[in-house]
């Protein structure tokens, strides 16, 4: 493992940039933990990166910068008990492939399968789900470098502490480099997606959430416009769209179009509501049925920045209502759909859905639009609703505001005393919601 010098780091929406001291591309947990204690022994912090889809600084690296590449072993695979163990660095789309070779899956999903397991995990990504939770309730054991140099691994069974506080740990009390998931048998999930109006959504969304496995939808800012999703298992066989259908909604009108769109209403924005107009009726209803991960993401590329917050799943409607009625007061000009989005509570200290139902609620920017006010006004509203920022995603908040909407808050710092004194694992983002 031979160290680079002045390599500049930047996330994938290109808001934020790093320029550490030293990059090194570890090839084993040993070499991780010798990159620690080399770290201290020269008094720098020591983060690593996954693939830069958050937004927030959770991957900046002041100090020494570790890069995940060559951390993207599986170590086992075992169908019988459904335990798949594999290395920090193994993006998403080759964990699914890994997974469906094997007859396995995982229960649950985000929309974007680009991320590293352990950049995905430590921000606690998370799909929809009326019963089955995100990322970090399908993680069976964790292994660590702490800040001391030394490697554990922890599970409900064995350092359960730790792994109910690492399992969304923002790479703060240590760097993950193996994660054994609690896989499910591979199923065939049916895509439902019909384009609806706003009211109707707002008054059938109870009825959705609990008739459907996965429910989410899209409202399209300035108009009446909504698309919503509903994935349910199916035997089979699969059922796909096909290749040109495929290419026409997700990757010509999703992307290419959608690029276009958001240049003309960056250099004019009075034209968003009119091309929103246009978007919203764009992509049609359309059934189809696939390997679940096949369903549960989708290409992404055009770049965004995006804030998401987690509220409590019954203040959703009201949230929705206030937030609309937001546009109209502020005179806002949005190009980019509101996501929303539902998750049954889970346990992990710092989950968005921690001991709760919750809807999320995550609103885009183009990457070269500005977001501070429109960002601020959603924030100020959702944060009445004792909303509960997303890790890997833009917010303001500090420790001062967590600490009353995460009970187990103190629990997580008091563990980050114990295991970091020093801070090693230190940045100016964990610095901003851990207050030091």
């Amino acid at each position: 493992m031979s160290p680079e010098t002045n390599s500049k780091w930047q996330n994938w929406a290109g808001n934020q940039q790093a320029t550490p001291q030293r990059v090194a591309t570890p090839r084993t947990p040993d070499e991780v933990a010798a990159a620690v204690r080399s770290a201290a022994s020269d008094g720098l912090t020591v983060r690593m990166t996954g693939t830069g889809h958050s937004f927030t600084g959770a991957a900046v690296a002041e100090g020494v910068l570790l890069r995940p590449t060559a951390l993207t072993a599986v170590r086992s695979v075992d169908p019988t008990t459904g335990l798949v163990t594999v290395e920090a660095g193994l993006p998403l789309h080759r964990l699914n492939r890994v997974l469906d070779e094997h007859g396995l899956a995982l229960a649950n999903m985000g929309d974007i399968q680009e991320q590293t397991v352990a950049g995905a995990l430590q921000t606690a990504t998370h799909g929809t789900g009326r019963d089955a939770a995100g990322l970090v309730s399908q993680v069976a054991a964790l292994e660590l470098v702490l800040a001391d140099g030394t490697t554990v691994t922890c599970s409900r069974e064995e350092r359960p502490d730790l792994f109910d506080a690492a399992r969304a740990g923002l790479g703060a009390l240590g760097i993950v480099t193996a994660i054994t998931w609690r896989t499910v048998p591979s199923f065939f999930l049916r895509a439902q997606e019909e384009p609806m109006k706003w009211d109707e959504v707002l008054a059938r969304v109870d009825e959705f959430d609990a008739a459907n496995e996965h429910f989410e939808f899209y409202w399209f800012p300035h108009t009446e416009g909504c698309l919503t999703k509903r994935n349910n298992r199916v035997e089979g066989p699969a059922e796909p769209v096909s290749k040109f259908r495929y290419w026409l909604d997700d990757r010509f009108l999703s992307n290419t179009v959608f690029e276009a769109v958001n240049r003309v209403t960056h250099l004019a924005p009075a034209t968003t509501p009119f091309v929103n107009g246009i978007s919203a009726k764009a992509l049609g209803a359309r059934t189809y049925s696939d390997t679940s991960h096949k369903v549960f993401t989708s290409p992404r590329m055009v770049r965004f920045k995006e804030q998401e917050y987690a509220i409590p799943r019954e203040e959703l409607v009201p949230a929705l209502r206030e937030l609309r009625s937001l546009f109209t007061k502020r005179n806002w000009r949005i190009s980019f759909p509101i996501e929303v989005r539902v998750l049954p509570p889970e346990d992990a200290w710092l989950s968005m859905a921690h001991e709760r139902r919750s809807a999320f609620i995550a609103v885009h920017v183009y990457h070269r639009d500005p977001h501070e006010e429109y960002f601020r006004g959603v924030e100020e509203l959702l944060t009445g609703f004792d909303g509960r920022p997303h890790w890997g995603k833009l917010h303001t908040r500090d420790a001062s505001y967590l600490e009353k909407v995460y009970p187990r808050f103190a629990d997580f710092r008091a563990l980050r005393d114990e295991l970091d004194p020093e801070r090693r694992f230190a940045n100016p983002y964990t610095r901003q919601v851990f207050g030091d």
